[in-house]
């Protein structure tokens, strides 16, 4: 098999997997794994061997235990943060194939789960494989949902091009392929959504695959830190949050940006005057007949607002600090 070929299969075979069961019996007898395969599986299956299915109860009633922060709602969809640090429809919470009145909830762990069953493949068969473990989401922007690495173990889970040139001498600055996401999603071409296949095994990229013992990161990796991400909260929650400007509700907009930034921002409010500080320090004082506008502006901002010390002579109506000054 060439470099630039790859080979995946899901067997058949799997029957209704329930808690305790030990997956790597279940999949071995189905497949003739090979040094360098990713063997992936559906975070569902995982779940179920792992007693994470709860009966009498609605996927919106198991909702606020498995949520850390609400990002979006439109209508009874809640967009949610997970423990994880996931950002997903229900928290990944599923009400398909599983019991009438029961849901199942995602791995405590996934990364762990992973490293157990890749642990279980290696102490049984010698062969060692990267292991992959997937759910389904949406995407921002894009119609529909594909599978994406919620956990893995053993496997690369992105690549890293910074640094180096394209065949026209451009330099590579933030290329980074998220290849176990890739890998999910190519198993779920070969597994579907309704073939009760929830194994697949992706054969081709054993340059993926890190050496028996070496576990790698984990799908966490993927996961960008709370306020890192550009959008931390819907567009209309968004709003909310700043103008309500609790600071629990901080950290999502992320760190505070620079002075100038800030400033740019505040000279768009009809009648604001922004003049910094000369002193070297990143304060901004304000002039305004729209002190609501300034400080939700500067909460979405990082910056927090100010009451400046009485001064007859001086027209400063709020002064803004860094919040995490």
């Amino acid at each position: 098999m060439s470099p630039s070929e790859i080979r995946v299969w899901a067997p058949d075979g799997v029957g209704e997997v329930r808690a305790g069961d030990d997956l790597a019996a279940l999949v071995l007898p189905l497949v003739e794994l090979a040094d360098g395969d990713v063997l992936v599986v559906t975070s569902k299956v995982v779940s179920k061997a792992e007693g994470r299915v709860v009966s009498g109860t609605t996927r919106e009633e198991a909702l606020a235990g498995e949520t850390v922060r609400v990002v979006a709602r439109r209508g009874p969809t809640a967009i949610v943060r997970t423990r994880h640090g996931l950002t997903m429809a229900a928290a990944g919470i599923d009400a398909s194939n599983v019991e009438a009145g029961s849901v199942v909830l995602l791995p405590v762990d996934p990364d762990a789960s992973a490293r157990r069953l890749r642990a279980d493949v290696l102490g049984r068969t010698g062969r060692n494989v990267g292991v992959v473990v997937t759910d389904t989401a949406g995407r921002a922007w894009r119609e529909g949902q594909t599978d994406i690495a919620v956990g893995a173990a053993g496997v690369l889970v992105a690549e890293t091009f910074a640094g180096r040139v394209d065949a026209h001498g451009n330099p590579l600055v933030v290329t980074a392929p998220a290849v176990a996401d890739e890998i999910a999603g190519v198993a779920e071409l070969a597994s579907g959504k309704l073939g009760a296949r929830p194994f697949a095994v992706v054969r081709g990229r054993a340059d993926l695959v890190l050496p028996a013992g070496e576990d790698g990161p984990g799908a966490r990796a993927l996961v960008r830190a709370e306020g890192a991400d550009l959008f931390g909260y819907g567009a209309r929650e968004a709003v909310v949050r700043a103008v309500l400007g609790q600071p629990a509700d901080q950290a999502p907009f992320g760190t505070a940006v620079p002075a100038e930034d800030l400033a740019a921002v505040l000279r768009l409010v009809p009648g604001t005057e922004v003049v910094l500080e000369d002193d070297g320090v990143d304060v901004v004082d304000v002039r305004s007949d729209r002190p609501d506008a300034v400080a939700a502006l500067a909460f979405a901002h990082g910056w927090r607002l100010e009451s400046p010390a009485p001064d007859a002579g001086s027209a400063v109506m709020a002064r803004l600090r860094p919040a995490t000054t």
